[in-house]
């Protein structure tokens, strides 16, 4: 996914077609809560000019990411589409809705433009369909179990059965 601008001038009448994909397992060094991501599908076009090349992606892959609540692998299915211009000269190009890089010597890189939005596409928070799927979190423990609200009914904890007297009206 690395073109020299002398690759790029030749399918400037042409075009270039994207169609590849791609192992990004190193993306999970980056960032510590994707476990694994499998190979990432890009495909796309780009409109090439003398001054510019815009490159019109579809990124689609998927990432096993921790649940909130049970930190079980939860698989996280992705597809991004996006449009990126990177600039050949430094001149001053303005357009509202592209994301625009000034290239840096004479090579267009995309794959750090591809792991970018992926990183930008991680959900904030994540749930299991199911808690008690396999390696879900613990339902009990030492001196503790996980107790549904119906099961607790109107019990009193030991520990504070002294201050039930306290209210009660003496009969004497």
């Amino acid at each position: 996914m690395k073109w020299s601008l002398m690759q790029l001038n030749l399918f400037t009448h042409k075009g270039l077609y994207i169609d590849e994909t791609v192992d990004l397992n190193d993306i999970t060094a980056v960032d510590s809560s994707i476990r694994s991501i499998s190979p990432v599908h890009v495909t796309g076009r780009a409109d090439l000019s003398s001054k510019k090349a815009t490159f019109h992606l579809k990124i689609e892959g998927t990432m096993i990411l921790p649940c909130t609540r049970t930190l079980v692998d939860v698989n996280f299915p992705f597809t991004i589409e996006t449009k990126e211009t990177f600039l050949f000269e430094t001149a001053s190009y303005t357009e509202e809705d592209e994301e625009i890089h000034v290239l840096q010597g004479d090579v267009v890189d995309l794959i750090p433009i591809i792991k970018e939005n992926i990183l930008l596409e991680i959900p904030m928070q994540i749930y299991a369909d199911s808690i008690n799927e396999e390696g879900a979190a613990p339902q009990s423990g030492k001196g503790w179990s996980v107790v549904e609200e119906e099961e607790q009914g109107d019990k009193i904890d030991p520990r504070l059965a002294g201050l039930a007297k306290f209210f009660e009206k003496k009969d004497e």
